[in-house]
């Protein structure tokens, strides 16, 4: 402190001959100041003149944020100097002046507050001040000494005021000023305010916006301490708070050139989403930007958040109620003074002399002129009769910081008799301990301060200088729909927590719709945020297609292989299993001709077995025949394991049976047509038969075929045991509610093929047989029949080859391929059965007398080669 202190008076001595010689300036200014004689004198800082154009300093009367506030303070020390409870026999006397609400003016005025200081410590620099011309200066009475400062108004003018009176240890209370910045105790350690600072505005603020479920925002502020501090504070707390993102920040210039609002409404409107507009700016600035918003036909496009600038004034909004309709502003909370309002308005001219502006107060309140200047502009203005009265003849509502310039002056009331009553216990009136009173000593007791203000709510600082926060929130709303006739309607408050009451808020379009100001729209369910690169509110919905859900907001993953997604691809479901049943429609033509074929296998079986010695059986090759016929009736037979319900056991069967009955058949028929193609060919050149020609040899033949089959298929079964898998790859369809898991056994399409590879080998050696037998007379052998047999076998197999591999991809791949295969080994099946077997058999049943022994004999060559073994008759009885 002792550093800091030797520091500002170092920069006092350098400023010192400058700073007198501003004083004198101020001193003839400030005769333009209220005076109020006392024996402590507080300072008062209020705009009571805006800001002045074309190089004017001051402009029009303020009537309300001026006048009234001056007025507040004067009602206060009234007050204060009539209450004997508070400072006894110390009178508290005042030096108020006008701000023209600009900040180097603002400074110019305020240095008459350290006036006395100044001229105390430059005497001895005195001598050196000459006027031009070498003149010593005029000497003024000597100013009274202001012991605190009320003030100011605006931030901007706080702070260029607290810079200086801090140099002068001269404690300095806000009613009005809420910049951020001020709360910095390093640098302005005498400043404190009885309004909470915009720190917690914007805090109350970010909460609005955030129980509104708004994200994307942008920002307008007034050039200055207050509107930039402002935005500066709402964006670092949504920062932290996370979820609200700042679309733009728009500074309104200072001094604002022709056509800048509709510059910013345009930029605004860059970003069309952000529809809420966090708003921290001066009266006149909010109101042209309404007027802005109006010109650009965009009213009701923006949702404004105004700061306690706006409040719940009219005049930012006058005549322009429709743009402003569902504004919600926010303002410390306050209340109406009623003492206030009985002592305002019995204010008159004679009895307010004292407040050297009331005069133009009266003319602007009334309309009216107290003196004629005689110029003809004047004559369309009546003379005002002093008989005027506030609040009757004009309207009249008290302004909101009334209670807080009142609470201002008692906070540095209490302090001071705080201060009296420990320095001069028991004394009436000031003692020499108070007598200069030290600014410093003054600041512990303001800073301790606590007490019931005037609208019953406690005042009391914090370590910083600031008030705590409480605010009313408010909505501009239409009333019958009409923006004119409507008003402020209160639906929340703010003290540390947000209490809104969004079912109070009214909304332009549908009144009961919170309106949305995002950057992007809520994905639905089963997409995820695929965010924008440095903008983390704004993102694109990528829906989490094929067989991906939705694990979180921003991540989609695939389902595992045995499930697929929820319809909205939320979670994961099990796949269904599906398989070929026997009620499918894609099983009942297999199963038909599976049954018919294995009931026309029964009959031809039955039939030759009970004329087993008929001369029509004995010349088939009985053997042969039932080993033929056991194939075809194991053919048919498989059809009903590859429609039964995959397990261990139908599996194994299926490997074995699949090729044995194709095999067996096939095997047969290859014995068949070799013997006789042999025997046909060994009798063109010799009449010895060909060997192995018996029926032991030709069912050695055949089994010794098969046989190989039957090996191949337990090397199988032993080197990989069967079983039964779902499949959920074959039917993993593009959409993935068509999806199915396939129940089947662990044999894939080539091993399938593998198993009946064989046969068809087998089947192609009988082709080739059959051709070349075919020169023998067809009296005499089966070679014709068999021949047909093989090429339309072969002419099915050739069918099935594209229809089973074409539909590999199909999601209907388990039922064709497998009716495809069964309907395939059926009708091979058929063919051998109808050519080779039901002719014979239509002549056992239905033609007996042809079922006789032919006496006959053709050429004793032929008659030995056809001949069959063992008295057995090749030759068909006619």
């Amino acid at each position: 402190m002792a550093r800091s202190r030797s520091a500002g008076e170092s920069l006092l001595l350098a400023l010192l001959p400058p700073l007198v010689w501003l004083a004198q300036a101020g001193l003839a200014r400030a005769a333009g100041s209220v005076r109020l004689a006392g024996g402590l004198t507080l300072g008062g800082l209020f705009p009571v003149h805006a800001r002045g154009a074309a190089g004017r300093a001051c402009g029009q009367l303020k009537k309300e944020q001026g006048v009234h506030r001056l007025e507040a303070m004067l009602y206060a020390l009234d007050r204060v100097n009539a209450d004997p409870e508070l400072l006894p026999g110390v009178r508290l006397g005042a030096r108020l002046l006008d701000t023209c609400s600009r900040d180097t003016y603002a400074l110019e005025q305020a240095l008459s507050f350290v006036q006395a200081l100044i001229q105390g410590r430059g005497d001895g620099e005195e001598a050196s001040v000459r006027c031009p011309g070498g003149v010593p200066p005029l000497r003024a009475a000597p100013p009274e000494r202001v012991v605190a400062v009320v003030g100011a108004s605006a931030s901007s003018v706080s702070i260029m005021v607290a810079n200086v009176l801090r140099l002068f240890a001269i404690p300095q209370i806000s009613y009005a000023s809420t910049a951020p910045e001020l709360s910095d105790s390093t640098r302005f350690d005498f400043f404190s305010r009885v309004v909470p600072p915009d720190s917690y505005q914007a805090q109350a603020m970010v909460d609005i916006v955030r129980a509104l479920g708004w994200n994307y925002v942008s920002t307008l502020a007034s050039e200055g301490n207050y509107g930039e501090s402002g935005v500066e504070a709402f964006v670092q707390i949504s920062r932290e708070a996370g979820g609200v993102c700042i679309a733009q920040s728009i500074k309104i210039p200072r001094e604002p050139k022709p056509g800048e609002f509709n510059k910013v409404i345009r930029r605004l409107m860059e970003t069309p989403n952000a529809r809420g507009i966090i708003i921290f700016a001066n009266e006149d600035d909010i109101r042209r930007v309404l007027e802005a918003t109006r010109q650009a036909n965009l009213t009701g496009h923006f949702l404004w958040v105004g700061s306690d600038s706006w409040g719940s004034k009219i005049s930012p909004i006058l005549n322009l109620e429709d743009v402003a309709v569902g504004a919600i502003t926010i303002l410390p909370k306050r209340a109406s003074i009623d003492g206030f309002d009985q002592y305002f308005m019995t204010r008159s001219l004679e009895n307010n002399r004292r407040n050297i502006w009331f005069a133009e107060f009266w003319e602007e309140n009334f309309n009216c002129k107290l003196t004629s200047s005689g110029s003809q502009s004047d004559d369309t203005t009546r003379k005002c009769t002093g008989e005027e009265r506030i609040g009757q003849d004009s309207a009249y509502e008290q302004e909101g910081k009334v209670q807080f310039v009142i609470d201002a002056v008692y906070a540095i009331a209490h302090a001071l008799h705080s201060m009296h009553q420990a320095l001069c216990p028991g004394h009436i009136g000031l003692c020499p301990a108070m007598e200069p009173t030290d600014g410093r000593t003054l600041l512990q007791y303001i800073r301790a301060v606590r007490f019931n203000g005037s609208a019953g709510t406690p005042v009391m600082f914090n370590e910083n200088g600031d008030a705590p926060g409480r605010y009313d929130i408010f909505q501009y709303q239409a009333t019958n729909g009409s923006a004119s006739s409507g008003g402020y309607q209160a639906v929340g408050q703010w003290a540390e927590a947000l209490r809104l009451d969004v079912e109070a808020l009214q909304w332009s379009g549908d009144p009961r719709e919170v309106p949305l100001s995002q950057c992007s729209l809520p994905c639905v369910p089963g997409e995820r945020k695929k965010m924008v690169k440095g903008v983390p509110c704004c993102w694109h919905c990528e829906a989490c297609d094929g067989y991906r859900f939705q694990v979180d907001e921003f991540t989609c993953e695939a389902c595992p292989g045995d499930m697929r997604p929820t319809p909205n691809h939320t979670g994961c479901r099990p796949t269904p299993v599906v398989r070929l049943t026997w009620s499918s429609p894609w099983a009942a033509p297999p199963l038909l001709l599976a049954v018919l074929g294995i009931m026309a296998t029964t009959t031809v079986v039955a039939t030759f077995v009970r004329h087993n010695n008929t001369p029509i059986v004995r010349a088939s090759g009985r053997e042969l025949s039932y080993v033929l016929l056991t194939g075809i009736f194991l053919i048919y037979a498989i059809t009903f394991l590859m429609v039964a319900e995959p397990g261990d056991a139908v599996c194994a069967a299926r490997r074995l049976f699949l090729g044995l009955g194709t095999t067996l058949s096939y095997s047969a028929l290859l014995t068949k047509t070799n013997r006789i193609y042999r025997i046909f060919e060994q009798g063109k050149r010799s009449v010895t038969p060909p060997p192995f020609i018996s029926p032991t040899s030709q069912l050695l033949i055949t089994f010794s075929l098969t046989s190989l089959q039957v090996v191949g298929v337990i090397a199988w079964l032993g080197a990989q045991p069967p079983h039964s898998v779902i499949d959920y790859e074959e039917q993993r369809t593009v959409d993935p509610e068509q999806a199915r898991g396939v129940l089947k056994c662990d044999m894939s399409d080539l091993s399938l093929i593998g198993c009946l590879g064989y046969s068809l080998l087998l089947m192609v050696t009988c082709t080739v047989y059959a051709i070349k037998a075919r020169g023998v007379p067809e009296t005499f052998n089966e070679a014709k029949p068999i021949g047909f047999t093989m090429y339309t076998t072969c002419i099915i197999w050739l069918a099935f080859v594209p229809i089973f591999f074409g539909t590999a991809q199909s999601a209907e791949k388990i039922y064709i391929q497998t009716t495809t295969l069964t309907v395939s080994l059926s009708l091979s099946a058929s063919v051998s059965l109808g050519m080779l077997y039901v002719p014979k058999t239509y002549v056992i049943l239905f033609h007996p007398e042809q079922n006789v022994q032919k006496r006959k004999r053709s050429l004793k060559a032929t008659s030995a080669a056809a001949a069959p073994p063992k008295g057995e008759n090749m030759e068909d009885p006619k």
